[in-house]
């Protein structure tokens, strides 16, 4: 695995909660029902979810689409989560 910075492991962490909020408040369906009907690999989505891989875009566009909803939604969930005085990178 490729060393991951704590921060970088803390968005991953609250990005895969946010998923599972999203998930279950929008469709009510567990990862592998959602994975089987939008032919997404459950596997890697439980990984998303409990923060253990970091998705890739291409990845996060299919989710989203799963759920019915924009990428910008997910980020923005992220973000409010975070809190405006998350940043990645120090400045």
């Amino acid at each position: 695995m490729q060393y991951k910075d704590e921060k970088t492991l803390q968005l991953i962490n609250i990005f895969g909660k946010v998923l599972k909020e999203k998930r279950i408040s929008l469709k009510d369906k567990s990862q592998t029902m959602l994975a089987f009907e939008y032919g997404l690999d459950s596997g890697n989505l439980s990984r998303i979810e409990n923060g253990k891989t970091d998705p890739k875009l291409t990845m996060l566009w299919r989710i989203s689409e799963a759920l019915g909803i924009p990428v910008s939604e997910l980020m923005k969930a992220v973000e409010t989560k975070l809190g405006k005085d998350f940043h990645i990178t120090e400045t």
